[in-house]
């Protein structure tokens, strides 16, 4: 785990490795969410690179008959 500092003017760096493991470039979008007591960065990406993104997720679930 990683740990960073919030400087002067309440910016953080995102370290190395977590940029690298999540793909995150300069000048991408990130949405920030307060959380409890937490802060969540979420990256925001286009549309049309989320085409496909579920591929292979298992829909074998059960189900209200209302709802098949």
């Amino acid at each position: 785990m990683s740990t960073v500092k919030v400087s002067p003017k309440f910016q953080v760096v995102i370290p190395k490795e977590v940029r690298e493991s999540l793909g995150i470039r300069a000048g991408q979008t990130v949405q920030v969410v307060a959380y409890d007591d937490r802060v969540e960065f979420i990256l925001l990406r286009p549309m049309k690179q989320l085409r496909g993104f579920l591929k292979g997720i298992d829909t074998t679930v059960a189900r209200n008959e209302d709802r098949v």
